[in-house]
């Protein structure tokens, strides 16, 4: 599968737009629509700026990546909604962290069971604080709608 442009939209929408490299809530340089790294793997650094067009183009190039790992851990048909909610969740919590996750469990055991929502808010945290409730609650509802 590959994500739909209301999941582009989506995920464009919670990171938001910054066109000057900034430090991530844990401390990660990033930019764009938060984006850690160039298409070559080398690190956004402090003092990088880039245009919104290349935001974009980084934006759409690096969620490639993200895009495989959800169709290689998900292993059960899942629609494309929850798909987009899955590619958002592994965007913003990496390809290491969604493979071994319990949403990634919970779906493959049965994707219409309800605690999946439980599991999305299981990562709430960044730098040690809540400040991710309120999308992954979002990025819930997207999956059951």
């Amino acid at each position: 599968m590959t994500i739909s442009e209301k999941g582009v939209s989506f995920i464009a929408k919670e990171e938001g737009l910054r066109l000057s490299a900034y430090r991530d809530s844990v401390g990660v340089s990033t930019i764009g629509y938060g984006s850690t790294r160039y298409e070559d793997g080398s690190k956004v650094k402090i003092g990088d700026k880039i245009t919104k067009e290349r935001a974009i183009q980084l934006f759409r190039n690096t969620l490639k990546q993200y895009e495989a790992q959800v169709n290689k851990s998900i292993t059960r048909e899942i629609n494309q909604n929850q798909f987009d909610a899955c590619v958002s969740l592994c965007y913003n919590i990496g390809t290491a962290g969604f493979a071994g996750s319990t949403v990634v469990k919970r779906i493959n055991a049965n994707p219409c069971d309800p605690t999946i929502a439980d599991a999305f808010k299981m990562w709430r945290n960044a730098g040690g604080k809540p400040i991710l409730l309120a999308r992954r609650t979002r990025e819930a509802a997207l999956y059951f709608s």
